[in-house]
């Protein structure tokens, strides 16, 4: 279990401030009049107590309290332009941040829960005692802010007011994280203290890039204090290690959800978009899938935008499952971004009228930002993650550098994209019918496979796999990646397996609102189906076909083919929907290559999972008995039709035909 305000506190602690007058003497000494005038509206005390310990920490030189103001968003941007953590480029309002070349994703190697003795932290992750990290924080972070600005900002994630919205303070030196907050987080200052009182909480992020040296790099921590619901991140820049709003605080959100609200409250690393069907309804789909694995494409299909990277999900008093995004923002990839499979984000990428802070990309002769995959004329010459770059360039290994990092990003609102929602500012959410899980999987899954009921859905949240992607420094190959939130589960995975099952199983959930949970597989290749290329089977708008499918059946639209792995599609439902939803000719043949189950490879993927979870304490005993039933019901196809078995003897198996 997880016991809130265990042990001490550790900016109290450093700080030293412990009253409500002490705190105000300290403001009233470290701010100038404006800023004490802005803080002076915020009456929480234990906020109070937390921005004060963090100056008395940090030491900055000054304090600037960000109300999400016009002038003070102007401020931070100007601020950003000025200390050169960022630099105009000639589209208005466009900006270029380059990180370190030694630091392009999560530190995943030196990212620690803070924890108390007798604690359960997931096997995935690392630890550090609070005695320990109290002797680095103080170390590391005493007087980090020393000739700096200290930019305090009162946020909420979710739209204000609704019940699984958590308020947060992100407290930096970087303009840059910033600036960032600003585009992709709701700044509350306003209704900061009636959050945390509806909340009951509120979540603090302390951050500093330090000197930003290379050499600091092996220093930087991302520390995460989950019984103060307080991180801690030092000498780093990368957004998705020091914007500890999002991956820092989605980990407290976490578990919130598992060891508060379970059963009845999720966090998830899913999109959340609006498919419209027939009779022009809307169906609402939340979908998970690691960083890097299709998630921004997949919401971007949808006719209505609400998120392209996190959920939080509740069951409503009314039956039905809600969902809504934490963010207000898209932190997006853009490798591969291209007019052909992201039209609307190319929009806002390409022309006029969209703020945006790009990343770790390559800036061109004429300033112009460029990436790999965009499908444009290819630049000659330009400064990109590494520096200066040329066409044909080779780094120390005499490897070709490519034009971007593969995780250069893109950052702007969401309200800017032509099928953004406003259903995304709803404090009630959107009634959410479908549930997806995809990984990086070359040679295994179909493209979609729904499943005959929610123990089943569970089970292929737990067993994605994926191939690695940018987002980690220094990972490589193929791993388990569980529900695609693994990096942010705090607790042990027993608990968070637990609290799916509870959820999704919930009696609360009406039955006409239970949600189709389905998996999906964007990455099967030629080579695995038979052919010599490592090409892609399929294209990017291909994906608006497999939600349609999944709308029709979340309205029982349509007939499905029984199988061991759950329900798939049948071929005239899907040659129709191609017809009509994208204007493409399906084959039978491209039919045979995708939905043929190819068992022997999805009975090893079973294998893998029976051995891994085995390992785990206190796994839910349903997670093998599904995967069990699976791998007894394919070993059972393979001995009729071998290891290869095409939609046709699927349909004709257990019928006698």
């Amino acid at each position: 279990m997880l016991e809130l305000k265990k042990g001490i506190d550790i900016v109290v602690e450093i700080g030293g401030i412990t009253s409500h007058e002490a705190t105000m003497a300290l403001f009233k000494e470290k701010l100038d009049e404006v800023n004490l005038a802005k803080i002076q509206r915020i009456n929480h005390p234990e906020v109070l107590l937390k921005v004060a310990n963090a100056i008395t920490m940090c030491e900055p030189d000054t304090v600037f309290i960000n109300t999400g103001s016009k002038e003070d968003r102007q401020h931070i941007r100007s601020m950003a332009l000025k200390k050169g953590e960022e630099a105009p480029l000639p589209m208005p309002d466009h900006t270029i941040h380059f990180d370190l070349k030694e630091e392009q994703g999560r530190i995943v190697d030196r990212t620690f829960y803070i924890a108390n003795e007798g604690e359960d932290i997931s096997s995935l992750a690392k630890q550090l005692l609070r005695s320990e990290a109290l002797e680095i924080v103080r170390d590391q972070m005493t007087g980090i802010m020393h000739g700096k600005t200290m930019m305090v900002g009162f946020y909420v994630r979710g739209p204000i007011g609704a019940p699984v919205s958590n308020p947060a303070l992100e407290i930096t030196s970087s303009t840059y994280v910033s600036h960032s907050a600003e585009i992709l987080y709701r700044n509350a200052f306003n209704d900061f203290d009636k959050e945390v009182g509806r909340a009951n909480h509120f979540f603090t992020n302390i951050h500093s890039e330090g000197l930003n040296r290379p050499e600091d790099l092996p220093d930087a921590r991302v520390m995460m204090d989950r019984s103060y619901r307080t991180t801690y991140s030092f000498k780093c820049t990368y957004a998705g290690n020091t914007l500890l709003l999002k991956k820092g605080n989605h980990r407290f959100a976490v578990d919130k959800s598992i060891y508060e609200n379970r059963g009845t409250e999720l966090s998830e690393h899913m999109f959340i978009t609006g498919i419209e069907g027939p009779g022009g309804r809307t169906t609402w789909i939340a979908g998970a899938a690691p960083s890097g694995c299709g998630k921004t494409t997949t919401a971007m299909v949808g006719n209505h935008f609400v998120g392209d990277d996190l959920a939080q999900m509740w069951i409503d008093p009314d039956g039905s499952i809600r969902s809504v995004n934490p963010e207000c923002g898209i932190f997006g990839i853009v490798e591969d971004v291209n007019r052909e499979g992201d039209p609307m984000l190319m929009e806002c990428l390409r022309e006029p009228g969209t703020e945006v802070i790009w990343s770790n990309l390559l800036i061109d002769e004429n300033g112009i930002p460029q990436w790999t995959g965009n499908g444009e004329e290819p630049p000659v010459k330009g400064r990109n993650f590494q520096g200066p770059w040329e066409a044909g360039q080779v780094d120390e290994n005499g490897k070709a550098i490519p034009i971007s990092h593969p995780n250069a990003r893109c950052t702007l609102a969401s309200t800017a994209l032509g099928n953004y929602s406003e259903k995304a500012e709803d404090p009630r959410g959107v009634g959410t019918r479908v549930i997806t899980y995809s990984g990086r999987d070359s040679d295994t899954m179909p493209p979609v496979w729904a499943t005959k009921n929610p123990d089943h859905g569970v089970t292929i949240g737990a067993s994605i796999v994926s191939a690695a992607t940018a987002t980690e420094v220094g990972a490589t190959g193929v791993k388990r990646a569980p529900w695609a939130n693994a990096p942010f589960i705090p607790g042990a995975l027993g608990d968070y397996m637990d609290a799916q099952f509870k959820f999704f199983g919930s009696p609360k959930i009406a039955a006409d609102k239970k949600p189709v949970m389905a998996g999906l597989n964007y990455f099967l290749t030629e080579e695995a189906r038979g052919g010599s290329s490592k090409n892609l089977i399929g294209e990017k708008r291909d994906v608006k076909v497999w939600l349609s499918w999944l709308d029709r059946i979340a309205h029982n639209e349509v007939d499905v083919i029984r199988t061991p792995i759950g329900d798939l599609p049948k071929f005239e439902d899907l040659k129709a929907l191609f017809h009509t939803i994208i204007n493409k000719e399906y084959t039978e043949e491209l039919y045979l290559k995708q939905f043929s189950l190819y068992v022997d490879n999805i009975i090893g993927r079973i294998d893998l999972q029976i051995e891994a979870y085995g390992k785990e304490k206190s796994v839910p005993g349903k997670l093998f008995e599904v995967l069990n039933e699976q791998r007894e019901g394919l070993k059972a196809l393979r001995d009729t039709y071998g290891p290869i078995v095409t939609p046709t003897e699927l349909e004709n198996y257990g019928t006698g035909k």
